[in-house]
């Protein structure tokens, strides 16, 4: 499957984007809308720039989703992982009990599993409980 237009809309409204370098809310040099590799402090790009590895970082998440993910999904479904995917990591999702549980085909358990991904530095983040609580509904959806 391929991420839709939608999809994209909501990465990009959470991320936001920024041609400076800066340390996410762990401490993690990013660039551009949530681009981490390779970046490191001082670093600048442009929106072309940002906007390419918006799209190669989405098809990296796209890849971990149609690879891990054994159950046909919805655009919605598999809109909403490529975004917890594109926001957490490929590693977060295949580790989760929210894959485990899509793979057996509990779409509801899965879905209650999004909000325990709210953290960050071990505190509920209001920013990334919003996250979690959009890519919830547009599982749903």
């Amino acid at each position: 499957m391929k991420y839709s237009l939608q999809g994209i809309v909501l990465t990009e409204k959470f991320e936001g984007v920024r041609l400076s370098a800066y340390l996410d809310q762990v401490g993690v040099p990013t660039i551009g809308y949530g681009h981490t590799r390779g970046v490191k402090l001082g670093d600048t790009c442009t929106q072309e720039q940002a906007e390419q590895w918006l799209m190669e970082d989405i098809q990296a998440c796209e890849l971990c989703v149609n690879y891990h993910i054994t159950v046909p999904l919805t655009q919605g479904e598999f809109d909403a992982l490529v975004d917890f995917c594109f926001n957490l990591g490929c590693g977060a999702l295949t580790g989760s009990t929210l894959l485990r549980k899509l793979n057996s085909s509990d779409f509801s358990g899965a879905a209650g599993e999004f909000e325990k991904w709210s953290h960050a530095g071990g505190k509920v983040v209001a920013g990334l409980l919003k996250r979690r609580i959009e890519e919830e509904n547009e599982f749903l959806s």
